[in-house]
Parts: C-alpha cells; sequence; structure tokens
C-alpha cells in the first residue's frame, strides 16, 4: 500500500556559484558550528568566563573535530574506499564535502583541540565541557540535515506518514520501496530534546566538573543506539548489531560511571585565568610598590619645601634684628654725648649678630636644598604646588639658634657697657669744672 504522505527528498545539494560549487552537507557543518559557538558564548559569559573563550577554543576544536571524524569514518568504512571492489577512490577519502563523517571521531578528536586550547589559556576543560554540551547537541541536529540533501543514511522502508522519499539507486536504497525511516530527523529532533534536558537540569542541579557532558554523552548514545537499528546502509556487524550499536553501549556506560564517580568533587574550576603582564610592564604589587615610594618621597618633599619656607623667615627677621641691636647702641651713645665711643662699641656688636643669623640661615637653606634633592621621583608640578601651599601658608617663626640667643644677650650687654661709658665720660668734665 502506498503511504498516505511523505517527504520529498530535495533534488539537488550542490549549487554552482560560478566556479565555486555550494554544497548544503558543508552549509549545515558550518551553520552547525556557528550556532554552537553562540550558543556557548552566551552560556560561558552567563558562567563568569570570558567573552570571546568560546570563539577563541572554536579554532582549535573545528579542525580537529573534522579531521577526527573522517578518520573514524574511513577507518571503520574501509573497504568503500580501499581494495578491488570498493566503489570509491583512496583520494576520495579527503573529501569530506561528499559525506562520511563519524560523529564518535569528530567528538573525540574535537575535545582534544578544546583540552589543548583550554591548556594554553590556564582554565578548566570540565568547565568548559559542561558549557559546550548542549551547544554541541543543537549543533548534530543542524549538522544531521546535510545528511537529507545527500540522501544518504536513511533507515528500513515503511509506510508512516513521515516517511523519507528516496531517489531509485541510492546506497542502501531497496528495489521498488519508496519511502523510508528519516533517521537524519530522528536523529535530529532526539539532539534538540537532549539539548533542553541539558539546560534543565543545569538550571536545576549543579552540575560540575564534567558531568552535564556526562550526561550529554549518555543521552546522545541511548539515542543514537535505537536510531541505529532502523539504518540499513552497509556496516559491520558483531553478534547481530551494528558496530556503532556497540559503540553506543561501551560510551554510555563509560559516561554513566564517571557521572556516578564524579559526585563527590567539589574544588572550584578556573574559568578566567590571570593575565601575565606584557614585556616592559610592571606588576601590579611593583607598581604599588612604586606608588607608595613616591608617597614618602612627596612627603619629604613637603617637609622640605616648608623647611625652606622657615629659612626665608629666619633669614629675614634676623637680618633687621642685627641691625636694631646697633641702632639702638648708638641712639643711647648720641644721647650721652658720646658719640665717637658709642658708635665704636655698636658696630662690632651689630655686625657678630648679623653674621650669625646669616650663616644659620643659609646652613638651614642648604640642608633644605639637599633634602629636597633626596626626594626622587616626585613631579615637579608636585612640587610647585607644595610651595605656592607654604608662600600661601602663615609664616611660622623658626627657633632662634642657641648661638644666636648668646649672642642677642652679649648685645645687650655691650649696650649697657657703652652707657656707663658714656656716663663717666659726661662725669669727667662735670668734676673739673667743680674743681675749677
Amino acid at each position: 500500500m502506498p503511504p498516505l504522505a511523505s517527504i520529498p527528498s530535495p533534488s539537488q545539494g550542490v549549487w554552482d556559484l560560478g566556479p565555486i560549487p555550494i554544497r548544503a552537507y558543508a552549509l549545515c557543518i558550518v551553520l552547525g558550528v556557528i550556532v554552537a559557538v553562540w550558543i556557548g558564548e552566551r552560556r560561558w559569559r552567563a558562567r563568569g568566563g570570558a567573552a570571546g573563550t568560546i570563539t577563541d577554543l572554536a579554532v582549535w576544536a573545528v579542525p580537529f573535530g573534522l579531521v577526527g571524524g573522517r578518520l573514524y569514518h574511513v577507518i571503520t568504512d574501509w573497504q568503500l574506499y580501499f581494495g578491488s571492489e570498493a566503489p570509491n577512490r583512496p583520494i576520495d577519502t579527503l573529501f569530506i564535502w561528499k559525506g562520511g563523517l563519524g560523529i564518535w571521531g569528530a567528538i573525540a578528536l574535537g575535545a582534544l583541540g578544546v583540552y589543548i586550547g583550554c591548556r594554553r589559556r590556564g582554565i578548566s576543560f570540565t568547565a568548559v565541557a559542561d558549557t559546550l554540551a548542549p551547544a554541541v547537541a543543537v549543533a548534530q541536529a543542524i549538522g544531521r540535515w546535510g545528511n537529507y540533501f545527500n540522501q544518504e543514511l536513511f533507515g528500513s522502508p515503511t509506510t508512516l506518514p513521515w516517511g523519507l522519499e528516496i531517489d531509485p539507486g541510492r546506497p542502501g536504497a531497496i528495489a521498488g520501496v519508496e519511502t523510508y525511516h528519516p533517521t537524519f530527523l530522528y536523529e535530529s529532533l532526539w539532539d534538540l530534546a537532549l539539548a533542553g534536558v541539558l539546560v534543565l537540569l543545569a538550571r536545576r542541579f549543579t552540575l560540575r566538573h564534567g558531568r552535564l557532558l556526562a550526561l550529554y554523552v549518555a543521552g546522545y548514545t541511548l539515542g543514537r543506539f535505537w536510531i541505529e537499528g532502523l539504518r540499513v546502509d552497509p556496516a559491520h556487524h558483531i553478534l547481530g548489531l551494528r558496530l556503532n550499536q556497540w559503540t553506543s553501549v561501551v560510551i554510555f556506560i563509560l559516561a554513566v560511571a564517571y557521572f556516578w564517580f564524579a559526585r563527590n568533587k567539589k574544588g572550584e574550576e578556573i574559568l578566567d585565568a590571570p593575565v601575565a603582564p606584557a614585556d616592559g610592564d610592571e606588576p601590579a604589587a611593583d607598581a604599588a610598590g612604586d606608588a607608595s615610594e613616591d608617597g614618602s618621597a612627596g612627603e619629604r618633599a613637603d617637609g622640605s619645601e616648608l623647611a625652606a619656607g622657615q629659612t626665608k623667615v629666619a633669614a629675614f627677621t634676623s637680618e633687621p634684628a642685627g641691625e636694631t641691636a646697633g641702632d639702638t647702641a648708638a641712639d643711647l651713645a648720641e644721647g650721652a654725648g658720646a658719640e665717637p665711643a658709642s658708635a665704636t662699641a655698636a658696630e662690632p656688636a651689630a655686625e657678630p649678630a648679623s653674621d650669625a643669623a646669616a650663616g644659620t640661615a643659609a646652613d638651614t637653606a642648604s640642608d633644605a636644598a639637599e633634602a629636597a634633592d633626596e626626594a626622587d621621583g616626585v613631579d615637579p608640578a608636585h612640587q610647585r604646588d607644595q610651595a605656592d601651599e607654604s608662600d600661601i601658608a602663615p609664616p611660622v617663626t623658626a627657633p632662634v639658634p642657641a648661638s644666636a640667643a648668646g649672642q642677642d644677650g652679649q648685645d645687650g650687654q655691650d649696650g649697657q657697657d657703652g652707657e656707663r661709658a658714656a656716663g663717666e665720660a659726661q662725669a669727667v668734665p662735670d668734676r673739673e669744672a667743680g674743681q675749677r
């Protein structure tokens, strides 16, 4: 009985764009990779990883995956390319666009590429694997449509309404049979459902350290086992089962075992390794030390500037002190009428006081300049700003050195001696006048 409905196969799977053939099989694979990277990037950023990480890892995963998928297909179906009765030439093993990628090899070597990329970036491979698990399932769902365009890997004959029409003469087609199980569609829908379940489980439970990846592997192999049993394309059989069915059984057991034994892993997974400083850049600790050093130098410079300001004030006030002492002595001498004697006594008293104050001011200014020179690493603009603040601040009278204080006392004693000498000089004429 003819089927009530069926899925027609495409009339062609290759379109020529000038001299360049555009193959639907390759487009499905490329589209699957793009969608997987997009989903992986979103999930990785949501987990706290750096943007662009999954894109960089895809540079490793895609070439490794293509090579691994092709190697698995050629190794397990070598009779298609080698031997006297092989339908294909050995050179055809390189023509991946004609179909023939084993998912087991693609996942295995693709994972190796991701592992190498993770090691180079210093991040956790298991964290990346858990993030990519749903994305890989979606990529497989899209890639399976390449089998539809190539009219390959279909199932046994069926009269179901969703049976797939296959052109007569295709590998695996049976004479007189029009429709077959669309195994590509079954696996595509299974992979999409698996991706949705993985996302829900990841939101509900904390599945880390590769446990979500293990669930993906177990879920995929479970579906692949029964779908593989529907296929009628040539394959190796062991104990009545196809080779890929046995592969599914072994990998399913390994995935479940890993999921169980990894349940107690609690260590932290590295999502974003610290970036090493580039050549010529100082580490953060050195930069902090330099900043602290600059701060200390700034404090020393500020103190030196303050000392310099105080020295200016001391030098300004000390010079009039000597002059005042001399003027006072001279005025007293003039009032007493002994002008020559008072001038002679006042000048020696004023000169030591002025010289001592000026010498002290010069020494203080020299010490301040040396302290300012030691404050290396200080911004000149910062020094000018501090100097302006010192000029604006109220002048602080520097303490008078002990030598200067002693000198002032000596000046006062000399002034008293000058007054007594002037009085005696006045008394002598008076006594002489009385005697006369």
